[in-house]
């Protein structure tokens, strides 16, 4: 899963949180949610503007950052 072609993040739009493209969903919801449980079509329900694409591009996101290496973010 190539997650850069999906999570974005801009000064301009939630104070620069890194987000999914198109939306206004901080990529820290998604992963929020999977960690209390919730699966990826209970999050999808909740959150409409979320594509299925989404749930493994936060994953893939996330495992990312917990390699602690810089990641730059495309715009």
């Amino acid at each position: 899963m190539d997650w850069k072609q999906c999570i974005t993040a801009d000064a301009q739009t939630l104070h620069g949180a890194v987000r999914f493209d198109g939306t206004r969903i901080p990529v820290s919801v998604v992963l929020d949610n999977l960690a209390d449980g919730a699966t990826p079509q209970e999050i999808l329900a909740q959150y409409p503007s979320l594509r299925p694409e989404h749930v493994p591009a936060a994953l893939a996101y996330a495992a990312e950052l917990a390699r602690e290496r810089v990641i730059p973010i495309p715009a």
